[in-house]
């Protein structure tokens, strides 16, 4: 098993990482539906929900360097990103329509392959799929599949270009 540079396993950085996206879209909808900023919902976050159990429920552990890094960034480029989103989706349906977890993992989704190129868009993509299947059983899984695939070309298409390895 390979180690990561901070010398935890890759598999276990691996979890982390997921765990921090599932909080990071979580903390997006709260912060949506409920009004909070973003400092507000990192610092409840980090305090109350990543690693704990809430009512009968065991919240994954997170990379919380990462979890700070995408929900920061996600509010920062809030314009880039939901401007995306929007050109990528099918037209007819602009952002402001999609339902709000749908929203908020393109916004995570988006985000991370526009600006946190150390990870594979093909990750990305497999990661927030895993992400709305925690959430989802219908169509919003390929949904989700098919907007950040394409937001993936249109941002990373030098990594589509080349054959896969």
């Amino acid at each position: 098993m390979s180690r990561s540079e901070t010398g935890r396993p890759e598999s276990n950085r691996a979890e982390m990482r997921r765990g921090a996206r599932l909080s990071v879209v979580q903390a997006l909808y709260e912060m949506e539906i409920g009004g909070r900023g973003v400092v507000e919902a990192m610092a409840e976050f980090e305090a109350f929900w990543i690693g704990k159990q809430v009512e009968d429920i065991e919240l994954p552990k997170a990379e919380v360097a990462f979890f700070r890094d995408l929900l920061g960034g996600v509010v920062r480029e809030q314009r880039l990103v939901d401007r995306s989103v929007d050109e990528a989706l099918a037209s007819g349906w602009p952002l402001k329509r999609i339902e709000a977890v749908v929203r908020a993992i393109f916004r995570a989704g988006a985000y991370e392959l526009a600006f946190r190129k150390d990870v594979p868009a093909r990750a990305v993509i497999s990661e927030y799929v895993a992400v709305a299947r925690a959430f989802y059983e219908g169509e919003e899984i390929g949904m989700v599949n098919a907007v950040l695939d394409k937001l993936a070309r249109e941002f990373r298409s030098d990594e589509f270009d080349a054959p896969a390895a």
